[in-house]
């Protein structure tokens, strides 16, 4: 029988209720409109982000009366909730950007990355984790974009600190609620660490006390349900994050969601239902942006979910240079491992 009280309750976020408190995290490249359905249709997560959009971009093309960035593929018509994503470091160009969010997109929650550690963002745009160095601009940041946002909640991620000698996310913990946001997403790495070594829950867990009324979110190696009830049970957080372990899992939430409420753990899908998940994941691509383009995009998502497969590295060989749909559906078909070649080896 299933657990009456579930290891892990809902929580909100503002006034929207997170439930399970499972979130899908914003990851370049990869967690668009496709990604997000296929999440859906497994269900489990509690709150799905977008990949996140730059907020300069946006309003250059909504100067130049362009079409919206392709990040913003389906946010307006899919279901909710829905968190979309922003960064930048000018506060009026990211409250500009969340108010049209809120206004003509209508998004369930305005999420403010301080945490993307790469290179163009943080040393080329100061941008993302770059501003753990300006803990006061990243209060302002938000302070703007809750003013232009209400009562739309806003949220921000961040990570502990610049360098593993400069853990300061204590002091930011409590900037960011001062300056009015609704949560903070806590990834356990700092910016130099990139996605090195192992993310450090017990620092995160040390947050939680630095907040008065916002939820914490761990973020952080959180790669199969038992990891999720684990993080509960063992450090002081509200909800969790998964992130890159659901490129290759997108059941992993779902997963989680049981395991969360006492119940049996449903099974990963079989190598032949991976098989047809692929096939429907291409096919909502190619719709979006035709065959070519589609096909392209897709050789990613094909590599994600080989990884840990026998014979993933042939797969990717052959995937990786996929330009037509019946190309990708033959190299599915031939080199996608299958029950049949699991058995032979």
């Amino acid at each position: 029988m299933p657990d009456a009280n579930p290891i892990a309750p809902p929580f909100y976020i503002g006034d929207l209720l997170v439930d399970p408190p499972v979130l899908q995290a914003p990851m370049a490249g990869f967690t668009n409109y496709a990604f997000r359905q296929i999440v859906r249709e497994f269900g489990g997560a509690g709150l799905l982000a977008t990949e996140m959009v730059n907020a300069k971009g946006f309003v250059w093309l909504d100067e130049q009366e362009a079409t919206h960035p392709d990040r913003l593929w389906g946010v307006a018509d899919e279901p909710r909730p829905l968190a979309v994503q922003i960064w930048d470091n000018d506060p009026e160009i990211m409250a500009r950007v969340g108010k049209r969010l809120v206004d003509e997109y209508k998004v369930s929650v305005v999420d403010i990355n301080f945490g993307c550690p790469v290179r163009q963002v943080t040393e080329k745009a100061h941008s993302g984790s770059y501003l753990l160095r300006e803990p006061e601009r990243m209060g302002r940041i938000i302070e703007q974009v809750v003013a232009a946002c209400g009562p739309t909640p806003v949220t921000a991620k961040t990570r502990l600190g610049c360098t593993r000698d400069k853990i300061v996310i204590k002091d930011v913990a409590q900037i960011v609620e001062g300056a009015g946001a609704a949560a903070l997403t806590l990834h356990g790495r700092t910016a130099a660490d990139m996605f090195r070594g192992s993310a450090d829950w017990d620092l995160i867990s040390e947050v939680k006390p630095f907040l008065k009324k916002i939820p914490l979110i761990g973020n952080g190696d959180l790669d199969s349900a038992e990891k999720v009830v684990q993080a509960f049970q063992r450090y002081d957080v509200d909800g969790v994050m998964i992130a890159r372990a659901c490129l290759n899992k997108p059941w992993l939430f779902a997963q989680a969601q049981a395991a969360l409420r006492g119940e049996p753990i449903p099974p990963d899908p079989t190598l032949e239902d991976e098989r047809r998940l692929m096939v429907h994941h291409f096919e909502l691509v190619k719709e979006r942006f035709g065959e070519e383009k589609g096909a392209v995009l897709m050789r990613k998502y094909a590599c994600c979910y080989a990884q840990g497969r026998r014979g993933a590295r042939e797969f990717r060989k052959h995937v990786a240079t996929i330009e037509t749909a019946d190309q990708f559906y033959a190299v599915v078909r031939d080199y996608f491992p299958s029950e049949q070649h699991a058995a032979a080896g």
